[in-house]
């Protein structure tokens, strides 16, 4: 059912099926709207945000599916997910509250009108196109942005419903990934990054990461420069695949945490 693809960083190059990621494009959508009509789901002034969610991750499926039979060039890759700021923007709109915000050692920055019109499209684009550019390590484009929703969920009591089922099939993608066995493709990617951007917006909490790629020597992945995280990892270090992406994920995991640690309310440090 899916086009397979060479796996660029195994020898002899095993063909791998793609775009897997349809599935949880698919499955995140009806299990969105299933919550929405469950009359479970929370809402902010009216405005639903499991639908605003489900859309995102929609477009973000769209884009992806797109770019696989285009192959679109990264101007136009990199502002596309702008469309999808649209219903993020209305549901912002619904609660003036979310204008600010929090950085620490700063402190609250009021954004007014500039926070729907300037930094929720800046967060969709960026976090969206920075998942995307994950792909090329298998594992890495799909435990990663898990680490981080796990972490948003953490923060996100009262949203949690609205990505538990989700969160459950990526993992169970993430898995197959990370063994070779799948790829999630431009739209699993593009929709988990949309995930990201959307779910953090909702839930007023905002994050982005910063990857590029390295080469394969035949056996493992070496870095011959210093511009990436994983080229930094790699530079001069030969290191197998697996083990790239396990110290990636847990760099991951130690922002996360500190993230995690950093928005909790304090009396639970008192």
């Amino acid at each position: 059912m899916f086009p397979k693809v060479p796996d660029q960083h195994k020898i002899g190059k095993p063909l791998v099926p793609n775009g897997l990621g349809v599935i949880y494009v698919l499955f995140t959508t009806i299990y969105l709207f299933l919550i929405y009509f469950s009359g479970i789901s929370p809402a902010t002034n009216g405005v639903s945000a499991p639908l605003t969610l489900a859309v995102c991750i929609l477009f973000g499926g769209f884009m992806g599916l797109l770019d696989d039979w285009m192959d679109l060039k990264w101007r136009y890759k990199a502002f596309m997910p702008l469309i999808a700021a649209l219903p993020l923007i209305y549901l912002a709109r619904a609660d003036a509250l979310r204008t600010a915000v929090s950085l620490p050692l700063i402190g609250t920055i009021q954004f007014g009108n500039w926070y729907y019109f300037l930094i929720v499209p800046l967060i969709v684009m960026i976090v969206t196109n920075t998942i995307n550019m994950l792909g090329g390590l298998n594992g890495l484009e799909t435990v990663c942005p898990a680490i981080i929703i796990i972490a948003l969920m953490t923060l996100s009591q009262s949203y949690l419903i609205l990505m538990l089922g989700p969160l459950l099939l990526w993992l169970a993608l993430a898995a197959l990934n990370v063994q070779g066995k799948i790829f999630v493709g431009n739209a699993g990617s593009f929709a988990i990054g949309m995930t990201i951007a959307s779910f953090a917006v909702i839930t007023d909490l905002k994050l982005s990461l910063l990857i590029s790629k390295v080469t394969f020597d035949g056996k493992k992945l070496v870095s011959d420069h210093r511009r990436s995280l994983v080229t930094l990892v790699t530079y001069h270090r030969p290191l197998t695949e697996r083990q790239a992406v396990a110290i990636i994920a847990l760099i991951t995991a130690v922002f996360a945490l500190i993230a995690v640690l950093i928005d909790l309310p304090w009396p639970l440090f008192a």
